[in-house]
This record gives C-alpha cells, structure tokens and sequence, in this order.
C-alpha cells in the first residue's frame, strides 16, 4: 500500500494531482525519476555507487539503501511510472524532526545549460547559499505536544537570512519550539542531538574527513538531511541520524576534491559547533546559580 510521505519537507510533494514521492510500510521510499537527463544521472550515480569498491561502509552508512528502479503508479494519477526504490530514512522515527540542508555555495554544475545556470545562480544569490555556503531547503520540528509541528511555508524558508539559520539551527533542537512563541530556543537537546559520539556534529566531522580525500564524486545541489525524535531524546538514546540526499547533480570527481561540497560542509559545522558552545556555556552558568555553595553576589 503506497502513500504520500507525511514527513517530506523539501522537493515536491505527491498531493493535489502532483508527481511527487510515495513510501510503503516496510521502509521504501519510492522517488519518481525526472523525465530529463535528472533522472537518469541520479540512477547511474546510484548503481555506480553501490558497486564502487572504494567507499567505506563508514561512509555508505550515509546515504539511503539503493533497491534498484521500478514502474509503480504516480501519486499524480498519469498511469505507471518508473521510480527509484530507497531506504527510507525516517521510517525508523517516531514523529521526526526534521531539516534539509542543500550544499555547497554553488548549485549548478559546470556542463549545465546557461539558462540552467542563471536558474541556480539567483536562487544561490537569494538564499544564503552563497553568503554562508549552504541553505535550509525545508524543515519541521516536533513541540513537546504531540499535536504541536513547527514546519515554515516554503516561500518563508526560501527568505531565511544567515541570522534566520542561525535561530532555526537552535530552534531545531529546543523544548519551546512553537509556531507562535516569541521566547528564546533553549537549545536543551543540543547536547544530545547535536554532541556526543554517535551525535550530529559526530557524523558531519567523519564525512568532512571523507570529503577531504575523496576525488571519486563531486556532489552539485545535494543535500545533508538531519533526523531525530524526541521520544528518544528523553530516552536518552542514540537517535540522530545524517543521511546525503538527492543525486541528480553528481559528477565525476577526476581526481580533484569537491572544494565546493567540503566548503559548505565545514560552513554547517561551524554554525552546529558555535550552538553546542553557547548551549554548554548556558548549562554551566545555570548550573552555578543553582549551586548552594556558589558565593557570588548577584545584584539587579
């Protein structure tokens, strides 16, 4: 039984008539390949991929199961059409938070058409791709309710400002996400979600050191999606997950690192460093203001 993911935050969705993605209930997700040279790329870098002996399985833990292609019917209701057949990576998640990062401070690949180029370039101009060397593509963030979500219109993210990042970053592993609080994130799952050794920042520092050796593929529009859930924050398990999505863009690598990957990568990191710092600065001075024995003198 096939539906449409209630968990997509970026790309196109399969509701109202549109082509988008499906996903079974043994943890398939089913991407419709474009009708362009897109779809057929994203294939060919899949099955070369899966083949290539040199990737470690360190890193093959970062992107989606491959399950071959395979002609299904489009949630836009125009007859059989074929799809990639991936792993899911949020199937294993109870109410997922969510966020898609699209890297890289330039989106479009060197052999694209001109009017293709222009397309990326003022996305890249207008969004903080190039400013920052990555952009937010799409998120949602589960409150502390379980009826409550934090997920921003598309045309909102499309606007987010280097400040914006800055806050939604935070706000991303917060308590008091909320869609109307004006209050500031606490950023109280930060040392789980973020820290630790199996923890977000953990993942993203063992692909930079794959990226800064690897001239095997270079990765133009792909993005990092990071995924975590709440339930297993309070649990206190290993619950974040990274995964590299969308491979339309992926070329050969020719020997030459992929300075334009690498650059946005280390960029995010920066950002996910700076809120674990102010997070552990904050919990320490709470924690001294708590402490019985602190003899400071605090006055108005």
């Amino acid at each position: 039984m096939l539906k449409v993911p209630d968990h997509q935050v970026a790309g196109h969705e399969g509701r109202d008539g549109m082509l988008g993605p499906l996903i079974d209930d043994v943890g398939h997700f089913y991407k419709p390949l474009q009708d362009d040279d897109r779809g057929s790329n994203e294939v060919a870098f899949y099955k070369s991929f899966s083949s290539n002996t040199e990737i470690p399985d360190h890193v093959r833990r970062f992107f989606p199961i491959f399950y071959g292609t395979r002609l299904i019917e489009a949630s836009d209701g125009s007859g059989l059409h074929p799809h990639l057949v991936l792993q899911d990576t949020v199937s294993s998640h109870l109410n997922p938070s969510i966020m898609d990062i699209k890297i890289g401070s330039r989106t479009w690949y060197p052999q694209a058409s001109e009017d293709y180029i222009q397309k990326c370039l003022k996305k890249d101009r207008d969004s903080t791709s190039i400013a920052l060397g990555f952009r937010i593509s799409g998120l949602q963030v589960h409150g502390s309710q379980e009826s409550e979500t934090w997920k921003p219109d598309k045309k909102l993210v499309k606007k987010f400002t280097a400040k914006d990042v800055r806050l939604v970053l935070r706000k991303f592993v917060s308590s008091n996400t909320s869609v109307d609080t004006g209050m500031d994130p606490d950023c109280s799952f930060a040392s789980t979600v973020y820290g630790g050794s199996a923890g977000i920042l953990a993942q993203l520092l063992e692909l930079k050191k794959w990226f800064e050796d690897q001239t095997i593929y270079h990765f133009y529009s792909c993005s990092v999606l990071m995924v975590y859930d709440k339930e297993s924050v309070v649990k206190e398990r290993n619950c974040a997950e990274v995964k590299l999505v969308d491979f339309a863009h992926v070329l050969e690598g020719k020997g030459v690192i992929d300075h334009n990957f690498l650059g946005g990568l280390c960029s995010l990191i920066k950002f996910i460093t700076e809120i674990l710092s102010c997070s552990d600065e904050y919990e320490e001075a709470k924690a001294s203001l708590q402490d019985p024995n602190n003899n400071c003198n605090c006055t108005d």
